[in-house]
């Protein structure tokens, strides 16, 4: 019985939702099978999400995981429908990934702006400026099966409809839907499609998750600087980094993610989450690691 890991690479990267080109809040972290030391992939570049897209399509080692920080569907299964009361409501996320792509077409740069002023998405959202949708419900908002799964591991999930605040998450799912579109006969993305056993796949993650497996105190998992962050590698196996001092927290994410990914995807029991039936995957997806 052959013992080779399934994936000989992992890839964690950092997304951004933010408006123009170029973001610093997108970073993207490699490492190798066994305990090499994760490194950043062109480490001086301003990545822009098109860049990103490129780089999965063309440049993606042999083998390799790739884990996303964005929520890959938004919820249908509490209330039935993606948007309740709206006739184009799609019935799965690639029907929902091509929804936000097309209404979005002459957005630049992989943005979603079209989409969340949209007269009839806009309805679920919360935006900024006070701009709630009446069809948003009070309080957190609307979750997805997985984040419920989130909340029973002491995770703090933010509905993929709530596109204010820090903690957001929903801007950045909604332009990564775009990417997913065009991934889509290209790359596999978990859970949507089941891992064929071989090549590379595309999954999403939480980043929170992977600081909270390598001892990083809740509430602070970001970390700046690289003393921290090779203590927490080291709680995954990885061996050090060098010692620079100063890290942004969107490097650092995507580094402890690769290192992360590495542990986690060997444990097969954790591609198996108790709530992911057949109708979970393919309409909400799930964040990896969740079980």
């Amino acid at each position: 019985m052959s013992t080779q890991p399934r994936f000989r690479h992992f890839a964690g990267i950092d997304w951004s939702g933010a408006v123009g080109e170029r973001q610093r809040g997108i970073r993207v972290a490699l490492c190798e099978a066994g305990s090499t030391a994760p490194t950043l992939v062109r480490p001086d570049h301003l990545w822009s999400r098109a860049d990103v897209l490129a780089w999965l399509l063309d440049d993606l080692p042999a083998d390799t995981l790739v884990g996303l920080d964005l929520g890959a569907s938004l919820p249908f299964l509490d209330r039935g429908g993606f948007f309740p009361e709206w006739p184009e409501s799609p019935p799965d996320a690639r029907s929902l990934w091509a929804l936000v792509d097309r209404i979005c077409a002459d957005d630049p740069h992989l943005a979603a702006s079209s989409f969340v002023d949209h007269h009839q998405a806009s309805r679920h959202f919360r935006r900024h400026g006070g701009r709630t949708g009446d069809l948003f419900p009070p309080g957190r908002g609307r979750w997805r099966v997985a984040e419920h799964a989130q909340a029973t591991l002491g995770l703090n999930p933010v509905s993929n409809l709530n596109l204010v605040g820090a903690a957001q998450v929903g801007k950045s799912s909604l332009t990564g839907m775009r990417m997913l579109h065009r991934l889509a006969g290209r790359l596999p993305v978990w859970p949507f499609d089941p891992d064929p056993g071989r090549g590379s796949l595309v999954l999403e993650i939480y980043t929170s998750l992977a600081a909270r497996e390598a001892g990083v105190p809740a509430g602070r998992s970001k970390l700046r600087d690289t003393a921290a962050l090779n203590a927490a590698l080291a709680r995954l196996g990885s061996f050090p980094l060098p010692d620079t001092g100063a890290i942004d927290d969107h490097a650092s994410d995507a580094l402890l993610a690769a290192a992360w990914l590495r542990v986690a995807s060997a444990r097969p029991q954790i591609w198996h989450p108790a709530a992911l039936t057949p109708e979970v995957a393919r309409i909400e997806g799930w964040t990896f690691g969740v079980p």
